[in-house]
């Protein structure tokens, strides 16, 4: 894969934080600019000397099996080709004692652009785990952490890493950050972390897996082509929440994919709040595959004749989306057949005083407009954000012993104007061909793809159109698995989809020969 020094989403809480908006991307929501607002817009430089790497050792017992391990935390310095340190890329690495350099390793990192990697790290993967609900909702604070029976550390050492502007991850200087701050330089600064863990640590010889979630998985799908051509090839590729091909998630004009791709979304969002009709909701199973169905045929070629829609059509497409939404049809008729996701988030329990998630459609919150036409905030990530942070924040200094003054970005703040480097693609990012140039040089990869029903940052029907136009062969096919869940854009914060989490995630080891 060529890298150019020219080289999304919140995605994770991540999908689609566009701090620096790029033509042919998602417009940043009213949550991400909040996010940037609350945590500040100058990135900050980082302290050579500050903080020191923190070795700490501990135990866990996870289904009768007790595992001792080590958590290292510190940072890694990027340099140049001259041997000038760029930034340095902050790292939680858990290793269980008396592992081997041959035990399988996983580098796991979320979104944004301009996420940190705090929610897979203490959410799914990590040996301990902020407590939620056990249905995934936030609970009364103060928060609490708990030991993860769901961990994969007793499959996998395990290295969660922070972007350059996230987390305590710092470019030297801000305008240093500015090559790291984009789709290709991103790529590049990852996979030269990789290599130095590696070599550092002696980990050549290790059965190797990447898991991204949202933007996550661009960086993901980038990086299995990076890696295979500096002579890194994977094992397996975890995309939780995967965002590929953006034009499947940008609502402009002239772009009617997103429409349909989001529709069957929209439903399962309806659904679970009860406003569509008795009858659909008997089997929803069955619904799902209508629903589909008729968005990828009907809906689709409606979509593309435009102004030039009978009127009869125009009806007919009207009477399903009202079917299909909950929605009123007035309303559909207004917004020409074509409702993005700010309308019907703010649309859909409008008659309640209230807005829909976006990361999760089961969340809500109240509005205090009842004209307001975007929501105000995001619901899910409101629910979120406060556990994990102050989870983590107590965390990192009491038990891994990590003492720094810097401030720990969440989402937004670090980071400058990202360069999604639209040219080429159609005027929208896309790193499929990445994923697609892995498989062709690495036929023993495979990739994990989990798809969460109620999430409306990166839509499960959209990741399934990107899979299906990616122009894999017949073999390659063979080597992708996936799973949906009965949750949203971060598929693991309730109990039970985290548990099916961990098994599909079992089996892709198990697969790939790492038992």
């Amino acid at each position: 894969m060529k890298i150019a020094k020219k080289i999304v989403l919140l995605l994770t809480v991540p999908a689609v934080l566009a701090i620096g908006q790029q033509p042919g991307t998602p417009p940043p929501s009213a949550t991400q600019k909040d996010a940037a607002k609350h945590e500040g817009s100058k990135p900050e430089q980082t302290q050579a000397s500050e903080p020191k790497p923190s070795v700490t050792h501990h135990k866990i017992t996870v289904r009768g099996n007790t595992i001792e391990y080590t958590a290292t935390a510190a940072r890694l310095p990027i340099k140049d080709e001259q041997g000038k340190t760029e930034a340095e890329m902050f790292y939680v690495a858990y290793t269980v004692d008396n592992g081997g350099p041959k035990r399988p390793l996983t580098f796991a990192f979320n979104g944004g652009p301009g996420s940190a990697t705090i929610w897979l790290h203490m959410g799914a993967f990590g040996p301990k785990r902020v407590k939620m609900m056990p249905n995934g909702f936030m609970p009364p604070p103060p928060f609490e952490l708990e030991d993860n029976q769901n961990t994969l550390l007793d499959r996998s050492d395990l290295v969660f890493v922070d972007a350059i502007g996230t987390g305590y991850s710092r470019a030297t200087t801000p305008e240093l950050g500015k090559k790291f701050w984009d789709l290709h330089g991103d790529i590049a600064a990852f996979g030269e972390f990789i290599r130095l863990y590696l070599q550092n640590n002696s980990r050549w010889t290790s059965p190797l897996y990447l898991a991204g979630e949202s933007y996550g998985t661009t960086r993901a799908a980038g990086l299995s082509g990076y890696l295979v051509d500096h002579g890194i090839a994977l094992n397996g590729v975890v995309l939780i929440s995967t965002i590929l091909n953006f034009g499947t998630v940008s609502f402009t004009t002239g772009n009617d994919l997103p429409y349909a791709l989001y529709l069957p979304t929209y439903t399962m969002t309806a659904l679970y709040h009860h406003k569509l009709a008795p009858e659909l909701e008997k089997d929803p199973g069955a619904l799902r595959a209508e629903v589909e169905k008729w968005a990828g045929t009907e809906y689709t070629l409606a979509l593309q004749q435009g102004d030039a829609l009978s009127a009869a059509e125009r009806e007919s497409v009207a009477d399903h989306l009202a079917r299909y939404t909950g929605l009123p049809k007035p309303y559909i008729e207004r917004c020409n057949l074509r409702v993005d996701l700010s309308h019907y988030d703010t649309e859909l329990l409008r008659d309640e005083g209230k807005i829909v998630g976006r990361l999760d459609g089961r969340f809500t919150g109240p509005t205090t407009s009842a004209t307001d036409q975007e929501p105000g905030y995001d619901p899910s990530e409101a629910a979120i954000r406060p556990p994990y942070t102050s989870v983590f924040g107590d965390y990192i200094k009491q038990e891994l012993g990590y003492q720094t003054d810097l401030k720990y970005y969440v989402l937004g703040g670090g980071i400058g104007k990202w360069d999604y480097d639209v040219s080429g693609w159609s005027g929208f990012a896309n790193v499929s061909r990445y994923l697609r140039e892995a498989f062709e040089k690495n036929p023993y990869m495979r990739v994990f793809i989990a798809e969460g029903l109620y999430d409306a940052a990166t839509p499960y029907f959209a990741v399934d159109y990107t899979f299906d136009h990616m122009q894999l062969t017949p073999a390659a096919h063979k080597n992708i698995s996936k799973d949906h869940f009965n949750a949203g854009h971060m598929v693991y914060l309730d109990n039970a989809s985290m548990t099916k989490l961990r098994q599909d995630i079992e089996h892709l080891y198990d697969e790939t020969g790492s038992k």
